[in-house]
């Protein structure tokens, strides 16, 4: 009996060992997931619809699935869902249909993408195939496309963030803009710490909303993503600011500068470590108010999931950063 047991054990354990090889063998990496989606976007990209727009609109929706409770994560390839209505047809009765021919009868919208006479919404060609065909048929042009999503999204930030994801990916031509930077050279003297949701007082009541790295006046501050500038200048908390937003639905912030790089303007698409300005202690007052508080900068990090905006505390992320360029220095 104690052999019989002995020997299951063991089978158990081959059993066990075996699948882990395989699920290790099956498993993507991260490029392989990245160039199967670049594969996705191209075959169904043309002339007035470019690859960069539907890699936009679809890495658009997997941002904000990340951070929504009311949406569901779409497992495959690409993450565009579509409502029910949208996909069979409002009048459809069936809410789940995926017979070509049905969901045609009742103005369904949801196409065939890889003619086996069915349009699933699980199928990542039927759904490519989908959100291509609306788009082409609404968009000619920068000004129609962006009419296009406006149409479909009906929020104009909705249409900002994924205009500003394309022209990333147009600027790169790539989808692989995952590495990241810490804000300020890491053979710097600086110090920080999690001030999230400290108390300010100056201006009102409120809420620290970021990370204060504390340095000397005139110490680089570096981009830390892939990303558009979206604001530059002043405002009477910041300073002098830069605002970036990327290809993740966020926007980072960045404060109090004391001066910003000439080499870099509003609108401009840039890299990981690019200089965009200099430590100071510029804000709390009208413009060109500094000396206030001691230098250092104070960066913010805002997530858009579709409908709202909101900071969250961005010092795991400086963490993280800063570990991966110290190791990576050595």
């Amino acid at each position: 009996m104690s052999r019989c047991l002995q020997l299951t054990c063991i089978m158990s354990a081959f059993f066990f060992l075996g699948s882990s090889v395989v699920s290790a063998t099956d498993q993507q990496t991260r490029e392989q997931i990245l160039d199967e989606r670049m594969e996705t976007y191209t075959k169904y990209s043309n002339l007035t619809l470019p690859w960069y727009y539907l890699a936009a609109v679809d890495q658009f929706e997997r941002n904000i699935q990340q951070v929504r409770n009311d949406l569901t994560k779409r497992e495959g390839t690409v993450a565009i869902q579509f409502s029910n209505d949208y996909w069979v047809g409002v009048n459809n009765p069936i809410k789940n249909d995926t017979l070509s021919a049905s969901i045609a009868f009742f103005d369904g919208n949801g196409m065939d993408g890889n003619n086996d006479g069915f349009a699933d919404q699980k199928n990542d060609d039927d759904v490519m195939l989908t959100m291509a065909h609306f788009l082409s048929n609404h968009s000619h042009s920068e000004k129609e496309f962006k009419r296009a999503l406006k149409a479909y999204y009906k929020n104009e930030q909705s249409v900002t963030q994924i205009m500003t994801i394309a022209k990333i990916y147009e600027h790169f031509e790539t989808l692989k803009l995952d590495q990241n930077a810490f804000p300020l050279p890491v053979n710097q003297d600086y110090s920080y710490r999690s001030t999230w949701g400290d108390r300010r007082g100056w201006g009102g009541r409120r809420i620290h909303e970021g990370t204060d790295l504390f340095a000397s006046y005139g110490v680089p501050v570096r981009a830390t993503t892939y990303g558009l500038i979206e604001t530059k200048g002043w405002n009477e908390y910041g300073g002098w600011r830069v605002g970036i937003r990327d290809v993740q639905n966020t926007y980072h912030y960045f404060a109090h500068l004391s001066s910003f790089s000439k080499d870099i303007k509003k609108g401009d698409i840039i890299k990981p470590g690019t200089i965009i300005g200099y430590v100071g202690s510029t804000g709390y007052g009208k413009k060109w108010t500094s000396g206030r508080f001691p230098p250092h900068l104070h960066y913010g990090m805002y997530k858009y999931n579709g409908r709202t905006e909101w900071a969250y505390d961005p010092y795991p992320s400086l963490k993280r950063w800063e570990q991966q360029e110290r190791k990576a220095s050595r």
